[in-house]
């Protein structure tokens, strides 16, 4: 039930803002937060990682920025 109200909830916020700001309902898309914040995301990843086991190192790729 608790799931249920806070998908209605994003719902709602996302319709008042869209008729406040007259604007029409843009996806962000699957990779928004990883965009938004690569830190983060890199950290949430070596985090996930390491709770199933393994042990993360990294190498950046030259030129891949």
């Amino acid at each position: 039930m608790k799931a249920l109200v806070a998908v209605e909830h994003s719902i709602i916020t996302a319709i008042w803002h869209m008729l406040t700001d007259h604007v029409p309902y843009h996806e962000l898309g699957g990779t928004y937060f990883a965009q938004r914040d690569p830190e983060r995301a890199t950290r949430r990843a070596i985090t996930a990682l390491n709770q199933l086991g393994y042990t993360v190192t990294l190498n950046p790729i030259e030129g891949a920025a």
